[in-house]
C-alpha cells in the first residue's frame, strides 16, 4: 500500500476576513480562528469534565461547558485581535440538556453516552416501537437520545420534567447563551424527533415514545435559511467580541465533521476517528429500507441526508490500551502495532468497551468487549495490532450497513494522526482512505456552513471544493485485504457466539460494582 500526497489549493476570492468556529466536544472545547484562505490560524482548547455515576451515567455541567467556551474564545481574541466576521458553532450531539423558563439548566446535562435509559430502549425494542419509529425517523433510538432519557426521567425525576421548559442539545445550550434564542439545528433534531422525509417534528413519533407531553419542550427548528442570530450584549462582553456579531448555528459534530472533511456530495463518505467512530455516507434522500441501524440526519447541505453510524467506543479504546500498557500516548500504540503481523498472531479484540454497550451499526446496551485467541507467544505488539484491527473491523461493519458503498473513505479526528491505522482501515475495508490536512475538521465544517449562512460564498459545496485540503491517500493492498477478510469473518462469528452471554455478564458486573460501593 502506498500513501500519495495531494493538494487542493484554496481560492483567494472565496471570502475575506476571519471567523471563529467553536467545536464543543464531550471532553474538550475547541475554538479555532480561520483566516481568509480557510486555514487554521490559532486554536484554543479547554477541557470539560464528565460526571460518571452508577448504571453507566454520564453527565455534564452546562455552565462549565459555557465557561470553557468563553475562556477558549477569549484566548483566541488575545492571539488574533483583528475583526471577526462571524462566530460559528457546532458540538456534541444527542443527550438531554433541559432548561427552565428562565433559561437556566434544571439539572446536569445527560450526555449521548449515558446508559440510564437502557431498560426503556430494550422495552421499546421488544414492543416493536423502535422498528416502527425507524420507518418514520430513519434513526434507531438508543439510551443516550433525548426521547429515551425523558421517558426515564418522567419516572425517576418527575419534578425535573415538570420544571423543564425546553429540551436542548449542547449546541442549542451554547446558542441560547450566545444569542438568547432557543433553537435546534435540523441535523440534531432529526434523531429522535423528526419525520426524516419532511424534516418536520412528528407527533406520531412522540406517541410511539410514550411522551406526547414532550411536544411543549421542543425548541424552534432551524434549517439552512435560518441559522444566523446576532451576538447579544451580555455574551459579547464575556467573549470579548462586538455585540451584534453574526452567530451561526451549524449542524452538530457528526454532520459538521463530514462537511469539514469535504463529504458534501451524495455517495461520499467519512469516518471520524474520535471518541466515537462515526462512519457516515451522504445520501441524496433518506433510505429507511433494510435492517434498522444507525442514524439518519440532515447534512446541512441542500436537502441531502447523512446516514451515520456513530459507535459508543472509538479512540477511547486506544486510550484504555495506553493506560493498560503504561504507554506515553496513542502514538506508541501505532508504533507497537506496526511491529506485529497482519492478524495479530490470531489475537482478536471486540472493542465494545462502553458501559452503555453499543448503538451502531447494531443496538445492544449489554454489549461488552472481549479478547480471544490469547496464547503465550503474543505480547504488547500483538495487543496493539489487535486493537487497531478490531476498531477497523467496526468501521467495515458500519460500511456494510450503509445503503451505498463509497469509492473512497475520508478520515479525520485524532485517530487519523496514525498512518498505521489509516493503512489498516484501507486494507480491512478494501476502500482507499484519504486523510484531511486540517486538524480541527468539525470546526472546519462549521466554517463552511458559516460562510454560506452569512452570504460570503454561494453554497457549501463550492466552499468545500475551494477550502478543504487533503493530506494523503492510502490505497488498499489486494493481498492484505484478502487476508483481512478471514479476520473480519472471524470477528463477526466471535461476536455472534458471545452476544447471548452479554446480558448475564453485564448483570454480574453491575452487581459486583454495587457490592463494592457498599463494602
Amino acid at each position: 500500500m502506498t500513501a500519495v500526497g495531494t493538494t487542493s489549493p484554496p481560492s483567494s476570492t472565496t471570502r475575506s476576513g476571519t471567523a471563529i468556529c467553536v467545536d464543543a466536544g464531550t471532553t474538550v472545547i475547541k475554538a479555532v480562528v480561520f483566516g481568509p484562505d480557510g486555514r487554521e490560524r490559532a486554536v484554543a482548547r479547554r477541557p470539560t469534565s464528565v460526571l460518571r455515576g452508577a448504571g453507566g451515567r454520564a453527565e455534564q455541567d452546562p455552565d462549565e461547558v459555557w465557561d470553557a467556551v468563553v475562556a477558549a474564545v477569549r484566548e483566541l481574541r488575545r492571539a488574533v485581535p483583528e475583526p471577526v466576521d462571524f462566530l460559528s458553532l457546532t458540538g456534541q450531539g444527542d443527550g438531554c440538556w433541559l432548561v427552565d423558563r428562565d433559561d437556566r439548566p434544571v439539572r446536569p446535562a445527560v450526555l449521548w453516552n449515558d446508559a440510564r435509559a437502557g431498560s426503556v430502549v430494550e422495552r421499546w425494542r421488544a414492543e416493536g416501537r423502535l422498528d416502527e419509529a425507524f420507518v418514520v425517523n430513519g434513526s434507531l433510538t438508543f439510551a443516550g437520545l433525548a426521547n429515551a432519557v425523558l421517558r426515564h426521567l418522567v419516572d425517576e425525576e418527575p419534578e425535573t420534567v415538570q420544571r423543564a421548559d425546553s429540551v436542548l442539545t449542547c449546541s442549542g445550550w451554547l446558542f441560547l447563551r450566545l444569542t438568547g434564542q432557543r433553537a435546534v439545528d435540523g441535523s440534531e433534531a432529526a434523531a429522535p424527533w423528526l419525520d426524516i422525509a419532511s424534516m418536520t417534528y412528528s407527533s406520531p413519533l412522540l406517541e410511539l415514545y410514550e411522551i406526547p407531553w414532550a411536544e411543549r419542550l421542543l425548541p424552534e427548528l432551524r434549517t439552512d435559511d435560518r441559522r444566523v442570530e446576532p451576538l447579544w450584549p451580555a455574551a459579547a462582553a464575556e467573549l470579548g467580541l462586538p455585540a451584534g456579531t453574526p452567530v451561526v448555528l451549524a449542524p452538530y459534530d457528526v454532520a459538521a465533521t463530514a462537511i469539514g472533511a469535504g463529504a458534501v456530495f451524495p455517495g461520499s463518505a467519512v469516518s471520524v476517528l474520535g471518541t466515537t467512530l462515526a462512519t457516515e455516507v451522504v445520501l441524496l434522500e433518506p433510505d429507511t429500507s433494510g435492517r434498522p441501524s444507525g442514524l439518519t440526519v440532515g447534512l446541512g447541505v441542500r436537502e441531502h441526508r447523512l446516514r451515520a453510524f456513530p459507535t459508543l467506543a472509538g479512540c477511547g479504546v486506544i486510550d484504555w490500551l495506553v493506560d493498560l500498557l503504561g504507554l506515553a500516548d496513542p502514538a506508541e500504540v501505532s508504533a507497537l502495532a506496526a511491529q506485529a503481523p497482519l492478524g495479530a498472531g490470531g489475537l482478536q479484540l471486540l472493542p465494545y468497551l462502553s458501559p452503555a454497550g453499543e448503538r451502531a451499526p447494531f443496538l445492544d446496551p449489554a454489549a461488552s468487549g472481549a479478547l480471544t485467541g490469547l496464547s503465550f507467544g503474543q505480547g504488547r505488539t500483538h495487543l496493539a495490532r489487535a486493537t487497531l484491527e478490531g476498531l477497523a473491523h467496526v468501521i467495515a461493519d458500519c460500511l456494510a450497513a450503509a445503503p451505498v458503498r463509497p469509492s473512497e473513505l475520508r478520515l479525520c479526528g485524532g485517530g487519523a494522526a496514525s498512518g498505521v491505522w489509516c493503512r489498516i482501515i484501507a486494507d480491512v475495508t478494501g476502500i482507499p482512505t484519504v486523510r484531511s490536512a486540517d486538524h480541527e475538521v468539525g470546526a472546519k465544517g462549521a466554517l463552511l456552513i458559516g460562510l454560506a449562512a452569512v452570504g460570503a460564498v454561494p453554497d457549501v459545496e463550492s466552499a468545500a471544493q475551494a477550502l478543504v485540503r487533503v493530506q494523503d491517500r492510502f490505497e488498499p493492498d489486494a493481498d492484505a485485504h484478502a487476508a483481512h477478510a478471514d479476520g473480519l469473518a472471524e470477528f463477526f462469528a466471535t461476536r455472534r457466539d458471545l452476544a447471548p452471554s452479554w446480558p448475564r455478564r453485564r448483570a454480574l458486573a453491575d452487581a459486583q460494582a454495587t457490592s463494592a460501593r457498599h463494602a
